[in-house]
């Protein structure tokens, strides 16, 4: 059993997190083995009771409101660097943009600089790599959601999935991982709303993820 907290509350308006983060929750928990606690406060990561948790997933960015403050990302950053796991789904690539730290310790992260996403859409979202943990035997997917192309940065990612641009015909990541410390990274840019939770491959890949993140050996589900 792992235990993960799932951390929302606030994001750019176009990101209905009260209706996603339900839907995020209750696709984890298809894997009995994750014990999903919901917490609708960013700022609730400066308590030690994050100590408690397995992985933390952030669900959240801090649009027009002040950013966790030094506690809150000090106490992540220690979090993951001791063992902890971290997840990033959608948006929350672009939380903390005054933390040039959250860049490395979610691999690549929003630019406001760059191109933001093709438009509104459907895709498919290619394995890159089908030998590892998170993607073995998981098949390439279609989905109906925005591809990011804004993600910047330059620590090493392992890239395990990957979607082409109608607009530039570059592929761009749809899920990676890195180490943190002794701790796991997964990070998939997918999931702008509830539609686009909706096709089980996504299901599988951020669940899977999300396991592996935690230190747990991701599963198909009836395994």
């Amino acid at each position: 059993m792992a235990r993960v907290l799932l951390v929302t509350g606030v994001d750019y308006p176009g990101h209905p997190w009260r209706e996603t983060a339900p839907v995020l929750a209750k696709l984890l928990r298809q894997d009995a083995r994750l014990a999903v606690t919901v917490i609708e406060d960013p700022c609730l990561l400066d308590s030690v009771a994050m100590r408690y948790y397995h992985a933390v997933l952030l669900h959240f960015m801090n649009w027009e409101v002040p950013a966790p403050g030094e506690a809150a990302r000090q106490n992540l950053r220690a979090f993951v660097t001791g063992g902890g796991g971290l997840i990033l789904v959608h948006f929350a690539c672009g939380a903390w943009q005054d933390w040039p730290e959250f860049k490395n310790l979610a691999g690549r992260a929003w630019d406001p600089k760059l191109r933001g996403h093709d438009p509104r859409g459907p895709f498919t979202v290619k394995i890159v790599d089908p030998g590892h943990p998170v993607t073995r035997d998981l098949a390439d997917f279609e989905t109906d959601d925005e591809l990011y192309t804004c993600l910047a940065g330059d620590r090493p990612i392992h890239v395990l999935a990957a979607a082409k641009s109608k607009v530039d015909a570059k592929d761009y990541p749809m899920a990676f991982v890195l180490e943190y410390g002794q701790g796991r990274v997964f990070h998939s840019p997918l999931g702008h709303d509830v539609k686009a939770f909706q096709p089980a491959g996504v299901g599988d890949l951020l669940r899977r993820g999300c396991a592996w993140a935690a230190g747990l050996p991701p599963i198909a589900l009836g395994a």
